[in-house]
């Protein structure tokens, strides 16, 4: 079983790399590196490699990219869009080629080389030899539905060359702009005062997701054929389906070529790394499969990406500039980003003026200051970073940056847990730059449960500065509310009633919604059990805290530094005069929770309470509560219509009580 140190590291890398997913895949706007998202996702691997136990099914190690955004259809992929395990350097693809051989018996492999676009992936369903779907990869499983932006593209058919076509055929492909193309539609939108886009990839993603298809089809957007997720009536070699697929009407770059071997592949990726800067679009590194369909078929897949495949990445590029200074930036979640503000420097084909530092730990190592000669990458040829400073040059007078002590956003504390890198704001409940996620958490059913309190309308809210805190949601009324959009004076009225009706919370809902940080359903409740009051919580030190089952020396920490934040206690004065008045919990010290260290699985539809509240009764007792049974599990809890749940549950031998078994066990402890 892995330790809690482990578990926690790994609870951040996944929120890490889902952030990065997200901003990559879905807002088309990413803040790190591929190298260092590269270095995470590996990171995240192995640990769950070393412990299985902590393998879930969102990890974004069992996935790839992140869910679709919204404005368009979803449609599921009938064959997932993997994505490619990379290789950076030429052990790496040795080692790839070795391990095939070893696999499928052969001294010698044959492979299909091509060039790796950097733009957008694409899936292309034809039927009867004419387009029918055209969607975005999402989040591999799923994508948007671009059907009528892909049609205005030229260089896609709109129905297949020749007679002897599949009768279903899904390509694959990718999406991209030229270089000429980007520097004609940049000149247009300057000369049209409107704004420019970075770079190409930047430009084709915007282009291709757009809601009006006419704004598609005045971009000049291009496409390359790189296989086929259906093999009927198609070649058993992927070179040969890429010819077929060219007879049908698709591009398909002229640099695909058939290598043998470790050394075919080196020396392909060597001569097209010197052609790069001669091409008309971007390449970030060059792509390897096995040619033949048989061998693909034997090597298999790991969970996110073929066996048979590999992208070999190129070096990213790099140029030297001065570090003007070194700002942060708040993010949603309250983690202080630093960011070199640079001398602007033409680096990879775009001018870059500032790069990421990641953290406070990061920069100490690199030892970063202000005024600094430093080298500045642009890793995967897409998001600048800076590598290191030139020492030698560095002006007598340099001091070491400290991270401040202050939030800029917002003046609250700033916290550094010892042994994690991101240093956080402590002001979640009050600070500009997490206010719309603090408020969402608020209003969230496992938190105050303020039912019709959206997304949507939270950024209504905060955008006209009707709400700044939690406390001001009580104070809105049905005709402030009614002048919003989308909203009516019913809407608006049963929005009061709910607010209204959220005014007497539990203390361990109150205490789970004001988002302090770590402290979930679970340790809220046992913090609630234990101190009965906010107040005596206020006061609890360090020491007092740990004492709570499921509270560590890290949650600890939290709490004691959130009860410390004025702007904290601010609020929480402040939603007291607003009418919120919790329930205090009857006091249960010493010793564990009843039913500590047991495991129920609840299935099936409850009469007088919800899952949600079931759950959270067990929860509150120190019970684990889990959604599969195993034999660790310890009771069923099976309402009506349970499932397969029940059925697994009796197979094992485990235990099972029905709703009112459940309230006697409830109301036993």
């Amino acid at each position: 079983m892995a330790d809690q140190a482990t578990r926690q590291r790994v609870d951040v890398l996944r929120r890490e790399l889902n952030d990065h997913n997200y901003r990559y895949y879905v807002l088309d706007d990413p803040t790190i590196p591929d190298a260092e998202y590269d270095r995470l996702l590996s990171e995240l691997e192995t640990l769950e490699e070393k412990h299985p136990d902590l393998v879930t099914s969102d990890s974004p190690t069992q996935r790839v990219g992140a869910a679709p955004a919204a404005g368009f259809e979803t449609v599921a992929h009938q064959v997932p869009m993997l994505s490619l395990a990379n290789a950076f350097a030429d052990d790496d693809v040795r080692e790839f080629d070795r391990r095939i051989r070893e696999q499928l018996d052969r001294e010698v492999i044959e492979y299909a080389a091509e060039p790796k676009l950097d733009g957008v992936a694409i899936a292309l369903r034809y039927e009867r030899g004419e387009l029918v779907l055209g969607a975005t990869r999402g989040d591999g499983r799923s994508g948007e539905n671009v059907t009528s932006n892909v049609r205005t593209i030229r260089a896609i058919p709109l129905r297949l060359r020749g007679a002897d076509v599949p009768s279903v055929l899904e390509v694959r492909g990718e999406i991209f702009m030229t270089r000429s193309g980007f520097a004609a539609l940049n000149q247009g939108l300057t000369e049209a005062g409107d704004k420019t886009f970075v770079n190409p990839r930047n430009a084709a993603a915007g282009s291709l997701r757009q809601l009006d298809p006419d704004v598609t089809a005045r971009r000049p957007l291009h496409f390359y054929c790189y296989g086929a997720a259906t093999s009927d009536g198609l070649p058993q070699r992927h070179s040969d389906i890429l010819d077929a697929l060219r007879e049908f009407g698709f591009p398909v770059s002229n640099q695909v070529e058939r290598v043998q071997g470790a050394d075919g592949l080196l020396d392909y990726h060597r001569r097209t790394l010197a052609d790069r800067d001669g091409l008309d679009y971007d390449i970030d590194g060059v792509v390897y499969k096995l040619d033949d369909l048989d061998q693909q078929r034997e090597m298999g897949f790991v969970s996110r990406a073929p066996r048979w495949a590999l992208a070999h990445k190129f070096p990213a590029q790099e140029e030297i500039t001065r570090l003007l200074d070194i700002e942060v930036q708040v993010g949603r979640t309250g983690a202080l980003t630093p960011v070199a503000r640079l001398k602007p420097v033409f680096v990879g084909g775009v001018t870059v003026t500032n790069a990421t530092l990641h953290n406070l730990d990061e920069i100490r190592r690199k030892d970063v200051r202000p005024g600094d000669q430093v080298v500045v990458r642009r890793a995967g040829d897409v998001i600048p970073e800076v590598v290191r400073s030139m020492v030698e040059q560095r002006p007598a007078d340099s001091r070491p940056w400290t991270m401040p002590e202050q939030c800029p956003a917002c003046g609250s504390a700033v916290e550094q847990v010892e042994g994690e890198a991101v240093a956080r704001c402590t002001g979640g409940l009050v600070c500009p730059a997490q206010r719309m996620r603090a408020l969402e958490h608020f209003a969230s059913r496992t938190a105050m449960d303020i039912d019709g309190l959206g997304t949507r309308l939270i950024e209504q809210l905060v955008e006209r500065d009707l709400v700044k805190s939690p406390a001001d949601l009580f104070r809105l009324d049905v005709p402030t509310l009614a002048g919003l959009e989308r909203m009516a004076e019913k809407s608006a009225s049963n929005l009061v009633e709910a607010l209204d009706k959220a005014r007497q919370p539990s203390l361990a809902r109150l205490l789970f919604a004001l988002g302090i940080r770590e402290v979930g359903g679970v340790t809220a409740a046992n913090l609630a059990r234990y101190f009965g009051s906010l107040e005596r919580l206020a006061e609890a030190s360090i020491e007092d805290l740990t004492a709570v089952p499921d509270v560590g020396p890290v949650v600890a920490e939290h709490v004691h530094n959130f009860f410390n934040e004025p702007h904290n206690l601010e609020v929480i004065r402040a939603l007291s005069e607003a009418g919120v008045k919790y329930r205090p919990e009857q006091v249960q010290q010493g010793g564990e929770l009843p039913l500590t260290g047991k495991t129920y699985v609840l299935t099936g539809a409850l009469e007088s309470r919800t899952r949600s509240e079931a759950k959270a009764a067990l929860e509150a007792l120190g019970a684990k509560v889990t959604s599969s049974v195993s034999k660790k599990t310890t009771t069923v809890i099976a309402g009506s219509d349970p499932g397969s749940k029940l059925e697994k549950a009796e197979s094992l031998g485990v235990p099972v009580l029905d709703e009112s078994g459940l309230d006697e066990l409830l109301g036993s402890v």
